[in-house]
């Protein structure tokens, strides 16, 4: 325009005034844009069910919003492009054309960009809920321009996909709340090392929980229940010590402490007289949540890991999770049912797995 309003007057103000509403309408619509779509529908749906009772309310506004992402970026986009271009043309009535091209970019990159994007960056939920029925009126007014487009968004792009966390994100985000506890993280290292720990189960076999032989703390079938032996016993606090016979890896069983409270030390009981409770054995490479499935249902606290060979690899599939119990009856080794076991059955690999997966419950 060849004309500029004198200052003061009537159209003067009315121009200045759709000046400033432009560029607030403008900074709205670019601060929303990053708000609304860098809150994700899982962390919403999160927020409404186990947030705050005022981030509930938040994403539950939300949430009907941006369920269709494509719709609601177009018409953000547009919004904001026809105040931006808009503007100039508002301003070219009230200064000459290079200070309304200039006042224009200033006035867009400091207050309908920069500001309104850091604010909803940082409090995106609660404005986005704040101006939630605004966008609500806005989908419906450029409806017929941004469902098309968004529809051609949706064929080249493909719908927006509920986006899960794997499971090695998942951990390493529960691992950055245990490095946080005191400082303000409500999760304890307790808590973050059990979360853990059932996040790599299924990643985990026997052999990686397991604890070998040599660090356990076993019994000879034909040792005596001494007040050395008992001192020693008592000294370790297992509630099941294995028995092996032979040597250390030809575990045949388990006892319980809380059995020897009727043996005395001076008596010298011989350990084959005392109740020798069954053992399963594993296989090394079985998944670790099949070994808890069977230790939740009772039968045993504790199992033998035994290394997997080409002739019992068959058989185990067969037999499933556990091969066969044995138990002592009259100093000899037998298997629950008609199967023999031989002591020479039990590789020099064979190692001990509790139900923690290191030491059992004292």
């Amino acid at each position: 325009m060849s004309s500029h309003e004198a200052c003061c007057g009537t159209m003067f103000w009315v121009y200045l005034l759709s000046c400033a509403g432009l560029v607030m309408f403008a900074g709205l619509m670019s601060g929303l844009t990053l708000g609304l779509m860098s809150l994700s529908l899982v962390d919403l749906e999160v927020l409404a069910k186990a947030g705050t009772p005022q981030d509930r309310r938040n994403a539950a506004r939300i949430l009907p919003v941006v369920k269709n992402q494509h719709l609601l970026l177009c018409t953000l986009l547009i919004g904001n492009s026809l105040a931006m271009e808009a503007l100039p043309i508002f301003l070219d009535s009230l200064v000459p054309s290079f200070g309304a091209i200039l006042i224009s970019v200033t006035l867009i990159l400091a207050f309908g960009e920069i500001m309104p994007q850091a604010i909803c960056t940082r409090y995106g939920l609660s404005m986005g809920a704040k101006a939630a029925p605004i966008v609500r009126v806005l989908l419906v007014v450029f409806f017929p321009v941004a469902y098309p487009i968004s529809k051609l968004l949706d064929w080249l792009l493909g719908k927006g996909h509920v986006a899960l966390m794997r499971r090695a994100e998942l951990k390493t985000l529960v691992d950055m709340h245990g490095d946080a506890a005191g400082k303000g993280g409500e999760l304890t290292h307790d808590e973050t090392t059990i979360i853990a720990g059932a996040l790599e189960m299924t990643q985990k076999s026997a052999k990686d929980a397991m604890t070998p032989i040599s660090e356990t703390f076993s019994l000879d079938i034909n040792a005596k229940l001494d007040v050395h032996t008992v001192g020693m016993i008592m000294t370790k606090g297992h509630s099941r010590i294995p028995i092996y016979s032979g040597r250390p890896s030809n575990i045949i069983g388990l006892i319980l402490v809380k059995n020897l409270l009727t043996c005395r030390p001076e008596d010298e009981v011989p350990t084959r007289h005392v109740t020798i409770r069954k053992i399963p054995r594993v296989a090394d490479d079985l998944p670790l949540y099949d070994i808890l499935n069977e230790f939740q249902k009772g039968h045993s606290h504790m199992a033998v890991v035994v290394k997997r060979t080409k002739e019992d690899g068959a058989s185990a599939e067969k037999n499933n999770s556990f091969t066969p119990d044995y138990k002592m009856t009259n100093g000899h080794a037998h298997a629950d049912g008609t199967c023999f076991i031989h002591p020479v059955s039990l590789s020099g690999s064979v190692t001990l797995a509790c139900q923690h997966f290191r030491k059992s419950s004292k």
